[in-house]
């Protein structure tokens, strides 16, 4: 429900001041007017209006937007108030919309209940010119301030008091250009300056509460993609084989944020600090990509059953996701990485379990990059397919190739790598039980291991009985590297089912 409704509220919002196309062309007020009209539409929204002349100007009055989401039986309203188009007399276009509009989304059934929840949109200092031609428009805008806000909640007809919740953001500036065809074809791109987000949550059946601000330099964002003239989200997999496909980035600067959560007379506060980041979005019929990154994080804790206070950091957190979303005949690439670098906790962490500062405080670091080749046997997106995968009536795909390109672990002053790659056979499921037999290898290199395991035993975490087995273990899967305290180990698996470790036949 929160993804479908949110969608739409996004689309009805971003729609006021992004739509657009090229310019070195004259547009007409109407034509823009049209246009939208147009544009929205497609994406499921039935509009209302009253529609006027006032000299060059086009005013559209008592402007309403309506979409139903189905699948959730819920109805998003969006009472924009009155538009006016503006002809500038050099074949562009100028636009002024409300310094306040209200968007109501109507759920019904949410856990029994009908639920009604409005927010509150506005603007000031709002500014944008279209030019270009009708199938070829651009949209330049900027916006002093912009806040989204949480006005209302009401259950069965009742108001429920939630709290505060609102995100602003001021100087913004972005442009949208969009060529109509067959399909909607866009490019967009916007920035920001300061953007705050403000939480003060309360349980309106319990005494929790949870207070949130945070602070960010700025935010934006590029990209584009190529959207069918019908849409229907509640149909992706039919949207992707119409041509739908987008790639953009947001990136985030600088910022920190404060937090304070209560419940039942305990309370726990923080804060945190980012350097900045980035997240990577794209999709088309035969794949799904994410990608993101932080720098600089820094974490404070205190309260609640934490006997002294918390503070953590680390220097890069990242992830990447590539994946298949239609079922194929031939292989498809898929990957996986996700990166947590130079991690470190403050001193009294340590002590907690380390009062003695035996073991090295140099920042862990843990790192893991797969790719590999997948044979996908049904529609991600479809509805129908994955039904039939939850029922166990239908593979979801086959696993053709894994490749660990890298595997990172460091910690405490010691270190594990690893890289190597396997194929599979799914034609034999019987040799591995139940699982298509693989073909391929894996190095594995772990220094420091030996002194690591010395100094967990000399502290008392690890019995020496148990560090004496693992020391069998590493005896019969490793042999000594060349670096002192250096172990290295080479795990094989021939196509006949024969699994070796360094030569030595194990299976």
């Amino acid at each position: 429900m929160a993804h479908q409704g949110t969608a739409a509220v996004s689309a009805a919002a971003i729609s006021i001041f992004m739509t657009g196309s090229a310019a070195f062309a004259d547009v007409t007020a109407e034509q823009v007017w049209q246009d939208w009209k147009e544009y929205m539409a497609g994406f499921g929204y039935d509009m209302q209006s009253d529609e006027s002349y006032s000299g060059n100007s086009l005013v559209v009055s008592n402007l309403t937007m309506a979409i139903q989401i189905p699948e959730e039986d819920a109805e998003v309203n969006v009472a924009m108030g009155d538009f006016t188009f503006t002809d500038n007399g050099d074949g562009t276009v100028s636009m002024s919309i409300p310094s306040e509009m209200p968007i109501t989304m109507n759920m019904k059934g949410v856990e029994g209940e009908d639920v009604d929840v409005k927010v509150d949109y506005n603007t000031s200092g709002y500014s944008v010119v279209i030019s270009g031609d009708p199938d070829d428009m651009t949209y330049n805008y900027s916006v002093a301030e912009m806040t989204i806000a949480l006005a209302e909640v009401a259950v069965n007809g009742t108001n429920v008091d939630f709290g505060d919740a609102s995100i602003s953001a001021g100087d913004l500036t972005g442009s949208s250009n969009m060529k109509k065809g067959e399909m909607r074809s866009t490019t967009q791109r916007m920035n920001t300056g300061p953007v705050t987000i403000d939480l003060d949550i309360i349980d309106p059946e319990g005494s929790g509460r949870m207070k949130f601000n945070a602070n960010y330099n700025g935010m934006g964002f590029t990209g584009g993609g190529t959207f069918p003239l019908q849409m229907d989200p509640a149909a992706m997999s039919d949207m992707l084989e119409a041509g739908f496909a987008f790639d953009g980035q947001f990136n985030f600067g600088p910022g920190n944020a404060e937090f304070d959560f209560a419940d039942a007379g305990e309370s726990v506060q923080g804060s945190s600090s980012t350097g900045g980041g980035t997240l990577d979005m794209a999709m088309d019929a035969d794949r799904l990509s994410y990608s993101g990154e932080a720098v600089d994080y820094q974490i404070a804790l205190s309260g609640g059953e934490f006997p002294f206070p918390i503070e953590m950091a680390m220097q890069k957190a990242g992830f990447n996701l590539l994946m298949p979303v239609a079922s194929a005949e031939e292989e498809q690439d898929f990957a996986l990485g996700l990166t947590l670098g130079d991690f470190t906790m403050s001193d009294m962490i340590w002590s907690m379990f380390d009062s003695g500062g035996q073991l090295p405080r140099d920042p862990a670091t843990v790192a893991l990059d797969l790719t590999g080749k997948v044979k996908l046997l049904v529609d991600l997106m479809n509805p129908e397919d994955m039904e039939a995968v939850d029922r166990g009536e239908k593979m979801p795909g086959e696993l053709n190739a894994l490749d660990l390109n890298n595997l990172t672990v460091s910690v405490a002053g010691a270190e594990l790598t690893g890289e190597g790659g396997f194929t599979f056979d799914n034609s034999d499921m019987v040799t591995f039980g139940g699982m298509p037999a693989p073909t391929g290898s894996v190095d594995l290199k772990l220094v420091g291991g030996n002194g690591l395991l010395d100094k967990l035993v000399a502290m008392g975490f690890v019995p020496e009985e148990q560090a004496m087995g693992a020391r069998m273990m590493m005896s019969m899967f490793a042999v000594p590297g060349q670096g002192e305290d250096e172990l290295t180990s080479k795990i094989e698996v021939t196509g006949d089912g024969q699994v070796k470790a360094n030569g030595q036949r194990l299976k």
